[in-house]
């Protein structure tokens, strides 16, 4: 067995791993959060409840739950009746992944000597 197919492997019982404990996982970024936004004396409670949600984003709903893209739900209709394209949760429609709006695109300096 080679070292991608074991890397595979373990990224697909990581997936298992999460999906089976989801609300465990939610719970934990809700406490996780409501500790530090104390511990910052609410200074940054609109930034926090924002990552809370970021966080909560990424973990897929229990397999049975009815929730969110896992539970075989379509994309939605546009209204010439055609399925809509799906786009990357982190990337607005019509940008390029990366750069920043009105801004220049993302250069890769290459090697530096």
């Amino acid at each position: 067995m080679s070292l991608v197919d074991t890397l595979k492997g373990l990224l697909g019982k990581g997936k298992e791993a999460v999906e089976q404990n989801a609300d465990k996982i939610n719970e934990a970024v809700d406490k996780a959060g409501t500790f530090i936004d104390e511990k910052t004396g609410h200074k940054y409670s609109d930034k926090i409840e924002k990552g809370k949600d970021a966080a909560k984003k990424v973990v897929p709903p229990q397999p049975g739950t009815g929730q969110g893209p896992a539970s075989g739900t379509t994309a939605p209709k546009t209204d010439s009746g055609t399925t809509a394209p799906k786009t990357d949760p982190g990337t607005t429609p019509g940008t390029t992944p990366g750069a920043t709006p009105g801004g220049p695109a993302p250069t890769d300096p290459g090697p530096q000597a």
